[in-house]
This record gives structure tokens, sequence and C-alpha cells, in this order.
């Protein structure tokens, strides 16, 4: 039985538009992410073999592709809660998102401030990545982190919230090149009731963070 399957969807492909179209949705999802779960459960077996064989001439190739996609596929399930065709706009009290709003100003001055630095973050990323804010727990506090491929620039033990995904295939086929268009439409879709769940379970799990003995 494989390790990794693939999520359903929360809402149907045509959820989310005009800010992704329907292709896009099920092109990612059913083939792009699909492929991440098989390529993670494929690695896993490679790797049993190894080791019933004790032939490692292979290990950091699979070490990296199990990193790689599983990353992939971690980040991906992320992604499509953390949208939702009713969302969009500011964290604010009044909708019951109130302590992520102030964890947001509190770790970035404000939320126009967080929102251009993410922005920013996931619009730069070299080649294919991800922009992402995160829960730090050494700090307690949110930072924001851009993730090459599925991997990069990420502080060791934070817990992702927020993804933007910016590789090609999250837009291409409605945005042609303008990755900054589409990120910047993001924000339309964004689904803060799942971003303040995560924040809190995020902070729930902070003490599993063992710095020393």
């Amino acid at each position: 039985m494989a390790t990794y399957t693939l999520p359903e969807l929360p809402y149907d492909y045509a959820a989310l538009e005009p800010v992704i179209n329907p292709q896009i949705i099920e092109l990612h999802h059913d083939k792009h992410h699909a492929a991440y779960v098989k390529g993670a459960n494929d690695t896993l077996e490679q790797l049993e073999e190894a080791r019933d064989k004790e032939a490692w001439g292979a290990i950091n190739g699979l070490e990296k592709n199990l990193a790689f996609h599983l990353s992939g596929h971690i980040l991906h399930s992320i992604y499509w809660h953390n949208m939702t065709g009713d969302g969009g706009g500011e964290p604010l009290e009044k909708d019951g998102v109130g302590e992520l709003a102030d964890a947001i100003a509190e770790s970035f001055g404000s939320f126009a401030k967080f929102k251009s630095q993410l922005t920013k973050a996931s619009a730069t990323t070299q080649g294919s990545g991800w922009g992402v804010l995160a829960y730090e727990p050494v700090s307690g506090r949110l930072i924001v982190e851009q993730i090459y491929d599925h991997q990069g620039n990420v502080g060791q033990g934070s817990v992702p919230i927020l993804v933007f995904d910016a590789w090609e295939h999250a837009f291409y086929l409605q945005y042609k090149n303008q990755k900054v268009d589409f990120i910047e439409a993001m924000w339309k879709v964004v689904n803060w009731q799942d971003v303040a769940k995560r924040y809190a379970s995020a902070k729930q799990r902070a003490h599993n963070l063992l710095l020393a003995p």
C-alpha cells in the first residue's frame, strides 16, 4: 500500500474563477500534484530496495528525490486549502481571525508590509518555487520564506501556514509569463480561516522543537 495518497480538492475545478481557471486547477491537481505523490512513493520503494541489498551507490540522488517529491506533496496539500472562492481581503478580528491578524502586525509591522514582502518573495523566486508564510517556533514569530523548487531558504522547524505556488504550471496557461500578475491575483482567494487554523496549530506544537537536551 502506498504511503502517500493524492488528497481530494476541497472544491470543484471552477471554484476559484476568475483568479484561476478550471483547466489549470485540473491539470495542477490531477497531473502535477499526483506526480509528486507517485514520486515520493516510488522513491520510498527504491530506498527500501537499497536497504535490502545494501546498495548505496544512488543514496544521494534518492534522498534528494524524496525531499523534492515529499515537499511538493506537502506544499500542494496546504496550497489547495489555503484558497477559497469566498476568500481574499485581509484577516480581521470580526471574521474570527484576530489572533492571526495581530501576529502578522507584530511580526511585519502591518498587513500591508507583510503583503508586500510575501508578494515580492513569491514573484522573485528564481526559476520554479514558492513564497511561504511560516510560523518560526524559536522566536514565536511569523516569517516569510522563499522556496526554490520544493526546497530552499527555509528555517529548520518552521511550519508553513500560507503558501503561494510560483511554479509556471500554476499560472502559465492563464497568465502567460506574468508571474507578478498571478501573485497579485492570489490575494483575492486566500482562505484566512484556514491560515488561522494552521497558525493556531503550529503554535500549539512549538514545544516539539528540542533545541537542547
